[in-house]
This record gives C-alpha cells, structure tokens and sequence, in this order.
C-alpha cells in the first residue's frame, strides 16, 4: 500500500479524524459555556467590587424597587442625582434597633436634608412587603424618604459590601423572624456628579447608627 498505510489504517482514519474533531468541539462549547457563565455572572452582579468603594470614586448607578410612605415605585439613583447630591445608606434590616434608630433620625432630619437639596434612600435585603411597612411607620421612615429592596446583595455588591447570610432564630422588634441577609451598616455621600465625596462604616469607623446621620447632614450641608 502506498506509504505503508494498510487497509486498517485507511478504514480507521475517518472516525479518528472524526474522534478528534468532536473532540476539539467539545472543549470549545465546554469553553464557550465557561465563558457565557461567567458574563451572566458578572452582568447580575454589576461588576462587584473586591474592595468598598471610597471618597474619589465614581457611584455605580442602580434602578431598585422601593418603598414611600407604604407606596412602591422603581428608584433610580441617576435620576435621583439630576437633582441634587444623594445620600444611599445600607442597613442591616428593618424593624432592628439600631436600624430603627437610624431610620428615625434621617426622618427627624429629612427637612434639613431637603434644604441642602440632597435626596435619601436607604438600602437593605429586605423585601418590598417589609418595607412598605417600614417605609410608613410613623416611629422610622414616617413616609419622609424611601428605602429601596436588595435582597440578594447585588447594589451592596456594586459598593463593595458584602451581603452576611441569614441567620437562624433571629427575629425582629416585632417578633418576626429574619430570613434574610444583612448588609453591614454603611453610608455614601453622593455629589449630583456622580462622585462619592464621603463614606461611613459603623464596622470601620465605629460610630453609631444615628452618627451616620448627623455626619451625612454634615457632608451635603457643605456641597
């Protein structure tokens, strides 16, 4: 036979031929699947941060169901910022007792807050059912701002922050229990250009829930 090749050889060679090219193909779907996940990944979660952001960086917008006076309606904080400068505070969970502090005091302060034209939207894994409550409870939010749902983390992420797992047993003030996660107690200062011009951690800083109101009034007073 031509080249030594026999009869066995010119039979087998197709299907090796064939072998290797499913074989090839395989890998690159396993790779093109590998890939797609991956940009899925990145898309729900809206390029996380490692690190939390700080003063100097730019704000990563976010569109989130929300919460007024018991009334729900989608957030934007781009629109929010055509406005004026933005505070976005994280907190644990409603109905909590450093949370219902803080919740209070930026409702006992929203007029000064309006005076400096800034907007104020809290942020937490609560859901939407929870926080219509919240949202007009006259002893917390009192229907003076919104606070937005974020109950698998992904805003928080955006900002750095990771989302604790929920824990077992625990309850709120009103006896309810807590199934969701917690996103650790953090406020940024917005300015209307899309910067953060300010940021306070109750786990960094170690400063009081209601701390982080008086610091924000503080912060947009001065823009």
């Amino acid at each position: 036979m031509p080249g030594g090749r026999t009869i066995v050889n010119l039979l087998t060679t197709p299907f090796n031929n064939e072998s290797k090219h499913h074989a090839m193909s395989t890998k690159y779907n396993s790779l093109f699947f590998l890939i797609l996940s991956f940009s899925l990944l990145v898309a729900q979660y809206g390029f996380a941060q490692s690190t939390m952001l700080s003063k100097g960086d730019v704000a990563p917008v976010f569109t989130a169901k929300a919460s007024l006076a018991g009334s729900e309606f989608d957030f934007s904080l781009k629109n929010a910022l055509a406005k004026g400068p933005v505070v976005v505070y994280f907190y644990p969970s409603a109905y909590t007792g450093g949370c219902d502090a803080e919740a209070h005091a930026f409702a006992e302060l929203k007029d000064k807050f309006t005076a400096a034209g800034a907007t104020i939207i809290g942020v937490s894994a609560d859901d939407i059912q929870r926080l219509n409550a919240f949202s007009s409870d006259s002893q917390y939010c009192a229907g003076k701002f919104p606070v937005a749902s974020d109950p698998g983390g992904e805003i928080a992420a955006k900002y750095g922050l990771t989302m604790g797992a929920a824990k077992v047993g625990i309850k709120d003030v009103r006896g309810q229990d807590l199934t969701h996660g917690f996103i650790p107690r953090t406020t940024f200062v917005i300015s209307k250009e899309g910067k953060i011009v300010a940021v306070f951690s109750s786990q960094t800083d170690h400063i009081s829930a209601t701390e982080h109101v008086d610091k924000s009034l503080a912060v947009v007073k001065g823009l």
